[in-house]
Order: structure tokens, then C-alpha cells, then sequence
């Protein structure tokens, strides 16, 4: 840590507080713990102070030094605004005098052929939007330019169109979309879920899961949720992430609401590693003989590290236990509840 040089430096007793407050808002030695990591503060040069600590804690376990960085900065911050460190703010810049910049043009229209192509704005980032949404890029005499098969159908011709322009518009690109690609134009009153577009989507998949009736209609309609790039589970493990990411942006002191939306988003990646082969194994099960698929009651027991993945909640268990036929009342059953500590996050 360094002091604004533009103010007194701190005294050793200040200096000591301020070096005992960063490593309590990290965990690695909360006050009052015997088990404490062990660390020290030097201060060899004026204006500044080290920390050396280690990451093993006394009792055995490591110290978990995800998020620190962002615990260390809102604690700096605190400290700064204390000890009347915090630089001053700058002058706001009148509306009149701030600088706009044109944002870049891109339209996207439905071909003749029945392809969607997607042009104007030819730069790294806008190419990287559309590739993410389903895109093709070409480069050709022509130039840059993006495209979707003619043999992709037109509902996912719309959804793609739809789910690209949103994600460049959020970008502050201007998007001219062909109206009849425009899938939101179509949520009026007839959307019994009003706003909730996504969650009509995924009961009509669970009518279509319900209504298979072979294994290759089945397949088609989970593949909706376990799409390793565009499935439903992919999209919400997104969703999670790019909240948890926005609070800590927008409040940097809501730190442990940004990391329950991390938990949430990794609890959903590990559903869908716990999911993986999950297409090659329906197939073959579909070509088992009805006494042989009926004798396997059991699934093999899980590996600990993914046990995780499919626990269930003591709300849920009890619900299902209150709603099977027949049952009484039963004792609780142990719950598998995954781990506090978020790992590290994985794509």
C-alpha cells in the first residue's frame, strides 16, 4: 500500500491499522483466530507498507484468495476516504462540451436465398458479437461480412438475428434489424408470461420432452437445454455470470451478493459436467431390451467432487416427499450441500 503523496504520510500506529484491516477483509487473519495465516507488514521505504502472508493456514487448510483483489480495493477505498487520502473529484464535463462519438452501423436482413447476412461495421468486436450468436464470418475480395446457412430454419434464422442485435446494441452499436427477424415484435398480449419470454420458451421445451415419443424426438428436445455452446443451461450459467460481474461493478461493496451469483453460476457448470454423454447414453438405452432397461433402478455411485452438481435442497426433498402417493412420514434424509467456497471459474 502507498500514501498520497500529496498529503502527510502516516504514522507507524496508522500504518499498523491499516495493514491489521486488510488482512481481516481478506480472511487471512480475521481477528479473534487462533488459526490465522501468518503474515508481516514492512515498511522499508516511506509512503509505503508490505504484506507478506502465507497461504496455509495453522490448522491445515489453505486460505481461499478468491475475490481478494476486490475486497482489498473497497477496503482501500474506505481507508483512503478515512484518513482524507481520496483524491479530490474531477469537475463534471457539461453535456455541451462532451464529445460524442458516432456509433458504428451494422444491418442485418434476410437474403433472397434465405440466408441472414449481417453488414456495415466490419471491426474485432462487433465480429466477435456475431460469431457468438451463430454467425459464419467470411473474408473474401468482398471484405469482412457475416452470414447464416440457408439451411438453418427460420425460427432459429430469427432467434439468431434477434440475439445478435441485442448483444450489439448493447455494445452502443446502431442495428438496423428486418422486421420480420425481429423475434421481441412478436411478444404482445397473446405472451401469457408477459415479459418472461425465456421461461415460455423452456415449457414449451418441457412439452416437448413430455410429448417424445421415441428416443430420437426426446433427444432433439433435451438438446435444447444441453447444447454444449447455444443450450438452454449454457445461457443461464451466462446469465449468472454476467450479473454477478455487473453488481460488482455498479457496487463495489456488494461483493458477497456478486459471489452467490458466481456459486450459482458454477454450480450450473458442474450440472452440465455432471450431464456430459448424456446423448451417446440415451441412445443406448433406446437399443437395450425392454426386461434389460427395466432391471437397471440404480445409477452407479457418483465420484465426492461431483456430488455437488446434483444436490438437492431440503425445500425440494421435502415437497417431493409430501407429493409421491402413498408415502408417510418419513425421516429426513441427508442432503448433499455443495461447498461455501467457490472455486475457480471454468468455461
Amino acid at each position: 500500500m502507498r500514501s498520497d503523496p500529496r498529503r502527510p504520510d502516516l504514522t507507524d500506529s496508522q500504518w499498523a491499522t491499516v495493514a491489521r484491516r486488510l488482512v481481516t477483509v481478506t480472511g487471512i487473519a480475521p481477528d479473534g483466530d487462533p488459526d490465522a495465516c501468518r503474515w508481516i507488514a514492512v515498511r522499508n521505504q516511506p509512503r509505503q507498507v508490505h504484506i507478506v502472508a502465507t497461504l496455509a493456514r495453522e490448522d491445515g487448510s489453505l486460505h481461499n484468495s478468491y475475490r481478494d483483489a476486490f475486497r482489498l480495493q473497497a477496503e482501500c477505498y474506505r481507508l483512503a476516504t478515512e484518513l482524507a487520502h481520496q483524491p479530490t473529484a474531477p469537475h463534471p464535463v457539461p453535456p455541451s462540451q462532451e464529445t460524442h462519438v458516432p456509433a458504428p452501423s451494422i444491418t442485418i436482413t434476410a437474403e433472397p436465398s434465405g440466408s441472414v447476412s449481417a453488414k456495415g461495421a466490419s471491426d474485432d468486436l462487433s465480429a466477435t458479437l456475431l460469431r457468438h450468436a451463430g454467425f459464419q464470418q467470411i473474408e473474401d475480395w468482398y471484405g469482412r461480412r457475416h452470414r447464416l446457412p440457408t439451411t438453418t430454419p427460420a425460427a432459429d434464422r430469427a432467434a439468431i438475428a434477434t440475439h445478435a442485435a441485442e448483444m450489439l446494441r448493447a455494445a452502443r452499436y446502431d442495428v438496423d434489424l428486418t422486421p420480420s427477424l425481429d423475434t421481441a415484435l412478436g411478444t404482445g398480449p397473446t405472451n401469457l408470461l408477459g415479459p418472461y419470454i425465456a421461461g415460455g420458451e423452456l415449457l414449451r421445451v418441457t412439452d416437448q420432452i413430455r410429448a417424445a415419443e421415441d428416443g430420437a424426438a426426446l433427444r432433439r428436445a433435451v438438446d435444447h437445454l444441453l447444447h454444449s455452446e447455444h443450450g438452454a443451461l449454457e445461457r443461464v450459467r451466462e446469465a449468472l455470470e454476467a450479473a454477478g460481474e455487473q453488481i460488482t461493478d455498479l457496487h463495489d461493496e456488494a461483493y458477497q451478493l456478486a459471489d452467490r451469483f458466481e456459486f450459482a453460476a458454477e454450480f450450473v457448470s458442474s450440472a452440465q459436467s455432471q450431464l456430459i454423454g448424456w446423448e451417446g447414453e440415451l441412445r443406448h438405452s433406446n437399443n437395450l431390451p425392454r426386461s434389460q432397461v427395466g432391471t437397471q433402478t440404480h445409477s452407479p455411485e457418483l465420484p465426492e467432487s461431483r456430488s455437488a452438481a446434483i444436490a438437492t435442497s431440503p425445500a425440494v426433498a421435502k415437497a417431493k416427499a409430501s407429493s409421491s402417493p402413498g408415502t408417510g412420514a418419513a425421516g429426513p434424509s441427508p442432503v448433499v450441500r455443495p461447498s461455501q467456497a467457490p472455486g475457480p471459474r471454468t468455461r
